[in-house]
């Protein structure tokens, strides 16, 4: 069975725009499509909504810059987050520790076992999706270049 198009379209301008502020009202306009149907259509095809997705990718992206970058605000404004509060709240509810307990982890100082087993798992989470959406494009339905259309290869 085949991935729907609009979701792997919408899939591909986030992943292209993800540090950029995104609206649903936007995808909207973008895909020429209710806002309501998108949002639907979303959560039934990868199980979790536009939101979720774009702050998991942010999160996820903003791991990178931790080693190197000593102020959250930047590491905040880097990865789409107009507000250093938002960007914590977000990052604690998707990795399950805070930001600065994160830093601790990687830095390698003490951080709790318990702490340690959250980032893990959150981690190993946040690739499941990551998998999964990277086999959900892969299930595109193929597209024939104009080329084998006009000749009927």
């Amino acid at each position: 069975m085949y991935s729907n198009d609009l979701i792997c379209d919408i899939i591909e301008y986030l992943n292209n725009n993800i540090n950029k502020e995104i609206t649903i009202e936007e995808l909207s306009s973008i895909f020429y499509f209710n806002k309501t149907y998108i949002m639907k259509k979303f959560k039934k095809e990868l199980n979790l909504t536009i939101h979720e997705y774009i702050n998991t990718m942010r999160i996820y992206n903003s791991l990178i810059f931790f080693k190197d970058d000593n102020y959250m605000l930047s590491i905040a404004f880097k990865n789409g987050f107009n507000s250093l509060e938002y960007f914590s709240e977000t990052f604690k509810k998707i990795i399950g520790v805070s930001p600065i307990i994160y830093k601790k982890y990687i830095n390698y100082k003490y951080v709790t076992n318990e702490e340690q087993d959250k980032i893990l798992e959150n981690i190993s989470k946040i690739n499941n999706i990551k998998n999964s959406v990277l086999n959900y494009l892969n299930h595109r339905k193929p597209q024939f270049s104009n080329y084998v259309k006009k000749y009927k290869l």
